[in-house]
């Protein structure tokens, strides 16, 4: 006992708190939990819907993707003077690409999958709860590159304005 009081007494006392020296208890005190409590919950609040995927960057991702493998897929069609198509599905949301195997085809339902720039086969999936807002048709491009029909879609959870286009006479996809 008598430890405790020279403890107290000095300037820095040994361990507890200075509430410890006028109770003779060690431990917290209710008032430090509830600060700690308080500062985990608002880190909890703003790390947790970090990592559970609703951030919106998945979304632009894959429209981000899905613009990339377009412009992939129309260049293919001009470079090899054939047909190649993008073929989209809706669960999981996926764009799948193949090109024809002659000049002059309509479709790609002869033709091969679509050798991307990493060697493998081209497709684009999404992650998440990320999907098409409706599912767009099929974006046939013809051996100069030129679409068989414009084509406007877009992704869930992204404004108006990210809508991925593809132009009627060029091809443009933005």
């Amino acid at each position: 006992m008598q430890r405790l009081a020279d403890s107290c007494n000095s300037k820095n006392p040994s361990c507890g708190g200075f509430l410890s020296c006028w109770f003779g208890m060690r431990g917290f005190t209710q008032v430090e939990l509830i600060v700690v409590i308080v500062i985990v919950g608002v880190l909890a609040l703003a790390v947790i819907p970090r990592f559970s995927g609703d951030s919106g960057f998945e979304a632009r991702a894959f429209r981000d993707s899905v613009v990339a493998g377009l412009r992939y897929a129309q260049k293919s069609a001009v470079a090899a003077r054939r047909t190649t198509c993008a073929t989209f599905s809706a669960a999981p949301a996926r764009v799948d690409f193949r090109i024809s195997n002659g000049n002059g085809a309509v479709d790609c339902v002869q033709g091969l999958p679509l050798i991307g720039p990493d060697n493998r086969q081209l497709q684009v999936t999404a992650a998440n709860m990320v999907a098409f807002v409706a599912l767009p048709a099929d974006v046939v491009f013809d051996g100069a590159g030129r679409p068989l029909s414009a084509s406007v879609f877009s992704v869930s959870g992204l404004d108006a304005s990210l809508m991925v286009t593809v132009e009627a006479e060029t091809g443009y996809v933005h």
